[in-house]
């Protein structure tokens, strides 16, 4: 037990019982879930760079009127992979990643729920990234947006397997989501440290849950959308064909059904990053926590009542547009009620201009801006009228980047620490922060104005008398200078990592329980399991708090509380590193994959999926491994 050791001993005994095994097939077999999320971190970045390359490629088609930097198909192939890569493979991934490494932290445990269960998700999504990227590479990518509208994505005009990768990708990715999803759930309710009531669990905590709420409840839709489309591709159904009873409108409802969710899926983590992030800077708590809980809440319930304001074009009927309108409305006061309580909480504190808190300041600006014209585009009739054009292209990423990534890179200068051990540049992070503020809005509020001028969406290029060449240079231009920000960025995150100035354990003086430990921290996460008896635990306890003692340090175990009080009720075995979530993952892949080309691939598939769960779940004789 580790109440009998000393300090020393117990962080001696700890490092043997949970470090991963040395070498190739340990670094493979690893659950530590701070790796595993590192591992999902820097995939998902790469992802990002590489469709903003993408985005970068396009810009440069349409900086000037006829212009033949690509050709058509291409251009198809690019607008797709740019938003199935950035919503599939980055915003969402990325968000849950940042779950996995600091919920288990922030909640006072060892580790996430499910571990194996964790490793498996990273190695299915890596496999639906390659699946995206290599189909890119062979030029046979998906052509059909990054909504896969039927017909077009049907077997009548998508010939070839591009619209088939598409549907499996969506497949690998949702599979991933969904097994975090349900790791957050049982974490956030059964894994956290004494004392730590539903009142006192951290606001990013918080957020996490919900998102993981709505991956539950969302993604199944998109995961039957694309399963019944390759079903109609690959074996002959019909769900989406009005010539044998089915409906093409279905498919629009399904997908956005997912959709408009999948937009809070990504906004409510950044809502948490915020309010977690901005008392730090401000030396006083987040002001209305409780009102902040229930806007959180709110907002993913209001969620799913919003998906056919996507589809005020399609002719249903006006009674159920009135209802869409009012909704998507309503949601806005949730996200007022945010906006005013982190106003109030600077307004109340003594602000420290760092970087971490200008991302944060950006992301208020620029997200009240995506916000109102959300509001417009509510609207049936001017709905209407923008449908389709650059008007909502550029509302789109108002709301995606102004009110995702902005917090996100505030994230990543605020937890860098806590990750590396190391602290990045100030210097560089004030510049990066300017270049893409100033970057971003001279990009995409012109679009704005390009849309009420009429210029559609997913045109590659236009003729030379449309009144849409000066700005679209302009927006072109100031694209680079939102990239050249960005690169700034992670130059930053590149030389900090290798030669950053020393962190210590609690750099900002912040709140919450991830500083309480070493910077990087312990594959344990914590030497003894803090109790909780305040909100902003390290404020409350200025030197130190008390810790449960009684787990085991022969063998991974933590300890399962309460789920309102998180009052003490078991200690649980922690299942130990496995390669067999690898192998299910691999052979996952091949199975989805197979199934593009022949329908046989998910019968004979499933023998060697059995043949890995076995292997997962087969009992090693303790209970430990049984787990």
């Amino acid at each position: 037990m580790d109440s009998h050791l000393s300090a020393s001993q117990l962080d001696e005994k700890l490092h043997e019982t949970w470090d991963p095994r040395p070498g190739f097939w340990g670094a493979i077999a690893t659950v530590d879930h701070k790796v595993i999320a590192r591992r999902y971190i820097v995939t998902a970045f790469v992802f990002l760079i590489l469709g903003g390359i993408l985005a970068l490629v396009m810009r440069v088609q349409l900086a000037t009127p006829e212009a033949r930097f690509i050709d058509p198909d291409r251009y198809n192939q690019i607008f797709t992979m740019h938003g199935a890569n950035m919503m599939f493979l980055f915003a969402v991934p990325v968000m849950e990643a940042m779950a996995v490494y600091f919920v288990p932290l922030m909640v006072g445990t060892r580790n996430i729920a499910f571990p194996r269960l964790n490793a498996y998700s990273f190695w299915v999504f890596l496999g639906g990234g390659l699946l995206l990227w290599l189909s890119f590479l062979l030029d046979s990518a998906p052509d059909v947006g990054w909504f896969a509208y039927v017909p077009l994505a049907g077997p009548e005009y998508g010939a070839g397997k591009r619209a088939d990768i598409w549907a499996q990708m969506i497949t690998f990715t949702e599979l991933s989501a969904l097994s975090i999803a349900v790791e957050i759930v049982v974490t956030v309710f059964k894994l956290r440290a004494p004392g730590m009531s539903l009142d006192r669990i951290p606001l990013l905590v918080w957020s996490m849950l919900v998102m993981a709420f709505l991956v539950i409840i969302a993604m199944p839709a998109i995961m039957f959308a694309s399963s019944t489309l390759i079903m109609d591709r690959l074996v002959g159904t019909h769900f989406y064909n009005p010539a044998e009873g089915g409906d093409a409108l279905l498919w629009q409802h399904l997908f956005w059904f997912f959709g408009h969710p999948e937009v809070y899926i990504i906004f409510l983590p950044a809502v948490g990053m915020v309010s977690t992030i901005l008392p730090a800077f401000v030396g006083r708590p987040v002001f209305g926590y409780l009102a902040m809980v229930m806007a959180l809440i709110s907002t993913g319930v209001l969620s799913f009542g919003l998906w056919v304001h996507h589809m005020f074009v399609a002719g249903l009927p006006k009674l159920g547009e009135s209802f869409f309108t009012a909704s998507s409305m309503a949601i806005s006061v949730p996200a007022g009620v945010q906006i005013f309580c982190w106003l109030a909480t600077l307004w109340a504190g003594r602000p420290v201009f760092k970087t971490p808190l200008l991302f944060i300041l950006g992301f208020i600006v620029t997200f009240v801006i995506g916000g109102l014209t959300g509001v417009m585009v509510a609207s049936v009739p001017f709905d209407t009228q923008v449908h389709d054009t650059y008007f909502v292209v550029a509302h789109f990423h108002y709301v995606l980047i102004g009110g995702a990534v902005f917090p996100l890179i505030a994230a990543v200068n605020y937890w860098f620490p806590k990750v590396t051990g190391r602290m990045m540049s100030e210097k560089l992070g004030r510049l990066s922060f300017w270049m893409i503020f100033i970057g971003f809005h001279l990009t995409f509020f012109p679009m704005h104005m390009l849309g009420l001028l009429g210029m559609p969406r997913r045109v590659y290029t236009y003729q030379p008398e449309l009144p849409w060449a000066g700005l679209n240079s302009f927006v072109s231009l100031s694209a680079f200078l939102l990239a050249a920000g960005f690169l700034v960025f992670f130059v930053d995150v590149v030389r900090s990592f290798h030669r950053g100035r020393p962190a210590g354990d609690n750099p900002w003086g912040a709140a919450t329980l991830e500083w309480a430990t070493t910077s990087p921290p312990p594959s344990f996460n914590f030497r003894s399991i803090p109790v909780v008896q305040n909100r902003d635990p390290l404020w409350a306890a200025r030197t130190e708090f008390p810790v449960a003692v009684g787990l085991r340090v022969d063998r991974r175990e933590i300890l399962v509380t309460s789920v309102g009080e998180a009052q003490p009720e078991a200690r649980e075995a922690s299942p130990t590193d496995s390669v067999w979530p690898f192998w299910a993952a691999i052979v996952t892949s091949i199975m989805l994959i197979w199934s593009m080309f022949s329908a046989w691939a998910v019968l004979w598939g499933s023998i060697p999926i059995a043949i890995a769960l076995i292997g997962w779940f087969w009992p090693k004789g303790t209970a430990e491994e049984e787990s």
